[in-house]
């Protein structure tokens, strides 16, 4: 697998048990106890996915999540205090992934890493521009292969989640998607986050594409309900 995960804490016991679980499932694992060892560590060793403590010192999780997302899309599983919505929340709001609420089971954070690792192998860039299958609609265009979207022209930079989110609306024009859907079809699992996570990546999402992200002309809200994407794919 060989895959490098960064688990960022500074409770050590936390970080010592992440350890010992990704590390039993085959991925590299690097720790950090504090925001700038985390910064220094992503820079240094490129790790393919973070799991990042809110509460640290020298810099906490959202400086360094809106740091590394000044520059990359690396997936982000923020951990957070049980109970506390609004830093939940501000996490997603800066590009985090994903949550977890301390305390966790180790089973679970071993679950959520395969999981959005595994939608990262899966949107790999395709090997030639021959074998990229696109979608379209009016001035966006979706590179599925390579993981590339276009919005008039102009390259926008998705994490992750984003990018399977708006590929599964996308694919499946006006078909209404419950945030529950969502949950299932992106995580892949049992998830026993809310539904919030899905509102904080779909305004995330509306502020990328959207020409006026407060009367979306793509993702329609379906009150009551959940999400759809509006329009007819181009030829």
């Amino acid at each position: 697998m060989n895959e490098r995960v960064l688990v960022a804490d500074d409770d050590a016991n936390i970080t010592d048990v992440c350890r010992r679980y990704l590390e039993r499932e085959g991925y590299f694992v690097l720790t950090a106890r504090d925001g700038l060892e985390a910064l220094e560590l992503w820079s240094s060793q490129r790790p393919d996915l973070i799991v990042l403590d809110l509460m640290m010192p020298r810099k906490d999780g959202w400086q360094v999540c809106k740091e590394i997302r000044q520059t990359e899309d690396i997936p982000i599983i923020m951990l957070t205090a049980r109970g506390e919505e609004q830093d939940r929340l501000m996490g997603l709001t800066l590009g985090a992934d994903d949550y977890l609420t301390k305390p966790f089971s180790p089973r679970e954070l071993v679950l959520r890493v395969r999981n959005i690792l595994r939608r990262v192998r899966h949107i790999q860039p395709a090997p030639s521009a021959a074998s990229d299958h696109t979608i379209k609609y009016d001035d966006i265009t979706i590179h599925v292969g390579k993981r590339k979207v276009e919005v008039s022209g102009q390259v926008i930079d998705l994490t992750v989640t984003e990018f399977e989110m708006l590929h599964l609306l996308a694919s499946h024009p006006d078909q209404v998607f419950s945030r529950n859907q969502i949950l299932s079809k992106l995580w892949d699992f049992s998830y026993e986050g809310d539904t919030t996570t899905v509102t904080v990546h779909i305004r995330r999402l509306r502020e990328k594409i959207e020409p006026n992200p407060s009367e979306p002309k793509y993702i329609k809200t379906v009150w009551g309900i959940g999400y759809k994407f509006a329009g007819e794919a181009s030829r």
